[in-house]
């Protein structure tokens, strides 16, 4: 990808924190790389070198600016919104799938030999899928170095380098400095084992009152919680369980993690970014939606509304079945009782280090939190458990068996268009169903549902017409974010 070198250098000179995590900005005479918005004094035009990845600014000789922290700023919005391999690739790689399966399970994943993703991702991002993953497991593994007590070994092979020596060597190159002298630059405090406290970066304005609002009025005993402006959830991860709790604040989300497993840490740190949508790019869709009069208002009054998103796509199918044509209180009831059978049935009931000023642990309450049921445990649930006509029963265990025996990926890095002609196959899963579960669950910015209740009733009360064969030809004027527009018809009514 191209970047414009006088749009690049005339963010770095203004410090826009809106363009953090869309390029990086690598200065020749000093061997650093920074965040457009750097503090630090705006480097000469003929010393800069602009990248589109903090990977691609590693593999070029540059290390991470001690000041403004480049490897935790925001994701990149382009990455996050695109559909195709690249965007994919990214979103796989953010989730930690190099690291667990190699270079080769990714390739296996997008449907490419190594050879030809490797040549796609260098030409797009400047780095090939190995340097982009051992850029990340670069910051993990600073994370877990500043914010926990583990033994450096331990925190080498949680972080997913090959051996020790490759952990000092790698935190050596990018960071110039020692994983034992990080250690000593940011000393910790002994806490309770597996917890770690972070701050997540998004580029500002973050509209936290819709985020919370909208999943606090789905939340379910169990799985998640909202309670003093804070969410928390339980997380099923790669190597284990884990919750979380997560605190929007000003330019930061504070989050406090607790893991079985701490190889789960970038796992868990992606599925909380997606969840809040905070690789997103607000100031671009608020200035395509706030074009239009009839959202202009709204647009002004509450800025930065985003999509709320998903941890997991087959708890987000479920939720998406259930509610079709149900109110959000009946559907809650309904997802409830799922999720006690399930529990009876098994017998049970950008990222960055933070030091003192860090949020305190989350309540206790929060390790109760285990997340949804499994697409196997579901598939196995008895009639009694899910109370629903038989054919919206028999939906859920279609699409649990097709999610079971790995049929339909619902997963970020999935094929987008793919996935939603999967999902319409199975019987009583409709074009309202598979959009819903594409934008929450898959991430697609641009989902519209002209024929959903509350969406016309919002347009009507915007001044929109209500028709869904009306709405959806206005809603045209609203690509490549007519997902975010949903959300704002859903406020309005």
């Amino acid at each position: 990808m191209e970047l414009d070198f006088e749009r690049c250098y005339r963010a770095v000179d203004s410090r826009d924190q809106r363009f953090d995590g869309c390029f990086y900005t690598a200065v020749r005479t000093t061997g650093i790389y920074c965040r457009p918005s750097c503090p630090a004094v705006t480097p000469k035009r003929q010393n800069v070198t602009f990248y589109v990845s903090a990977a691609a600014a590693q593999r070029g000789g540059f290390r991470a600016c001690r000041r403004c922290r480049p490897d935790v700023a925001p994701g990149s919005p382009e990455w996050d919104a695109r559909a195709d391999t690249v965007g994919r690739a990214m979103r796989l790689i953010g989730d930690g799938v190099v690291d667990r399966e190699g270079v080769t399970g990714l390739a296996t994943r997008l449907g490419y030999t190594e050879r030809h993703l490797n040549r796609m991702l260098t030409t797009e991002l400047g780095a090939g899928p190995l340097a982009l993953a051992r850029a990340q497991r670069a910051q993990t593994a600073r994370i877990l170095v500043e914010t926990t007590d583990l033994g450096l070994a331990e925190i080498a092979f949680a972080a997913g380098f090959g051996s020790v020596r490759q952990f000092n060597d790698t935190m050596l190159e990018v960071y110039a400095q020692s994983p034992s002298r990080l250690r000593e630059k940011r000393p910790i405090t002994r806490g309770e084992a597996g917890v770690i406290n972070l701050r997540l970066a998004y580029r500002p304005p973050l509209h936290a009152t819709s985020l919370l609002g909208f999943l606090g009025a789905r939340t379910l005993p169990g799985v998640d919680e909202v309670d003093d402006l804070t969410y928390r959830r339980g997380l099923a991860l790669p190597h284990g369980t884990g919750s979380v709790a997560l605190r929007p604040a000003d330019r930061w989300v504070f989050a406090t993690l607790r893991l079985s497993d701490v190889r789960d840490l970038a796992p868990a740190v992606a599925r909380c970014r997606r969840l809040f949508d905070l690789d997103a790019d607000p100031d671009a869709v608020d200035t395509m939606l706030g074009a239009d009069p009839a959202l202009a208002a709204m647009v002004a009054a509450e800025p930065g509304v985003r999509v709320p998103r998903a941890v997991d796509g087959f708890e987000m199918a479920v939720r998406a079945v259930v509610g079709q044509q149900v109110s959000v209180s009946g559907a809650r009831t309904t997802l409830g009782r799922i999720v006690r059978a399930a529990a009876a049935d098994d017998g049970s009931g950008g990222t960055d280090g933070l030091g003192p000023s860090g949020p305190a642990p989350a309540p206790a309450s929060t390790n109760q939190l285990t997340g949804f049921p499994s697409a196997a445990v579901v598939a196995e649930l008895p009639d009694s458990a899910f109370g629903m006509p038989a054919a919206r029963r028999a939906t859920i265990r279609a699409l649990a068996a097709a999610v079971a025996d790995g049929k339909l990926d619902l997963e970020p890095g999935a094929d987008r268009s793919e996935t939603t002609a999967r999902m319409q196959e199975l019987p009583g899963i409709g074009p309202w169903t598979a959009g819903y579960v594409a934008m929450r669950a898959i991430g697609d910015p641009d989902v519209f549902l002209p024929t959903d209740l509350a969406a016309r009733r919002g347009a009507a009360a915007l001044g929109l017409p209500d028709s869904a064969k009306a709405l959806a030809a206005h809603a045209e004027r609203w690509r490549p974010w007519r997902s975010y527009a949903l959300i704002r018809l859903w406020r309005a009514a």
